[in-house]
């Protein structure tokens, strides 16, 4: 059994030039999002209306697992409420229920741009005053937390750490200072 602390490593360069061929995952586009998400809601048997599919879609950070994880959340929130057809309305009560914007973000994607902002001034601040600040883990916050930061631009690493760009600044409605600006 492998300890919950040890960290699983990704293939060596060796092993992997063993393949013979090179591949890069990347996220799906918002219109596959889309379609997984109208035959998962099929599946369940749930009538959607389109701005619920694209809400759910812009919600899920790109990532099927999570545009299914989304959607059943959705499920249950149309069960309860006995709702018939699933509208914008009831997604954007799903998601706030569950703290989720409409960019995907989830509490801690938000309180972690808040600390860089707050209390490293916007960065640049290394990972282990981050995590300490969190009182989380910085493979945690790397593995989980900043892959999607990255792709959507609210995040920068620099060799002298991290740093909250003018998007992160604006989306979470806070001023950037005058050198993000530039």
């Amino acid at each position: 059994m492998i300890a919950a602390t040890t960290r699983i490593h990704l293939l060596s360069g060796p092993l992997r030039s063993r393949f013979g061929a090179s591949f890069k995952l990347d996220f799906y586009d918002l219109e596959d999002i889309e379609e997984i998400i109208k035959r998962s809601a099929k599946i369940l048997g749930m009538k959607m209306s389109n701005e619920a599919v694209s809400m759910v879609a812009k919600s899920s950070r790109f990532t099927p697992r999570v545009a299914n994880r989304l959607l059943k959340r959705v499920r249950d929130y149309v069960e309860v409420h006995d709702i018939k057809e699933v509208s914008g309305d009831a997604v954007k009560k799903t998601l706030d229920l569950l703290e989720i914007d409409e960019l995907g973000l989830e509490f801690l994607d938000r309180r972690f741009l808040e600390v860089i902002i707050k209390k490293f001034d916007g960065g640049p601040v290394g990972i282990n005053s981050i995590a300490a600040a969190l009182s989380d883990d910085p493979e945690n916050i790397e593995d989980v937390i900043e892959p999607y930061l990255l792709t959507i631009s609210f995040l920068r690493r620099t060799t002298s750490g991290r740093i909250a760009t003018p998007l992160a600044y604006q989306h979470l409605g806070f001023k950037p200072p005058q050198e993000t600006l530039i």
